[in-house]
């Protein structure tokens, strides 16, 4: 099967050797996902922000890759404090309402960036 591949043009995916995200067949994998702008700084915000932020680039992604939000089965949200888990979930839910993907939040030590406070990976399947 054909590999495609979707990059962001930071400089941590060639540093790291990944893609934003990768098609196999019908199986859509993008990586893990933090609140950044055009130039992979973060975004100024907290945790509701910065998860819409992240859900939104991984809907660019899906979208370049051939894909869509609503082909996602499952997300793995990544918070650096589990007590903003309220404020990460109503972003969540108020993108995947509908949809409701398999998710996982678990809290993590800290992430590349010390402002940054979620990174979500999701995968999709589509046809």
């Amino acid at each position: 099967m054909t590999r495609r591949r979707v990059s962001s043009d930071t400089a941590w995916e060639s540093a790291v050797g990944y893609s934003r995200a990768t098609r196999v067949g019908d199986v859509v994998h993008v990586a893990g996902t933090t609140a950044t702008d055009e130039d992979g700084e973060p975004i100024d915000g907290g945790p509701y922000e910065q998860t819409l932020c992240c859900l939104d680039q991984i809907e660019n992604a899906l979208t370049e890759i051939g894909a869509s939000i609503e082909d996602v089965t499952r997300t793995r949200l990544f918070v650096t404090n589990i007590d903003d888990w309220e404020a990460i979930g109503r972003a969540h839910a108020d993108v995947f309402e509908s949809i409701r993907p398999a998710a996982t939040m678990v809290e993590v030590d800290r992430l590349i960036d010390p402002s940054l406070c979620v990174e979500i990976e999701a995968d999709a399947i589509c046809e």
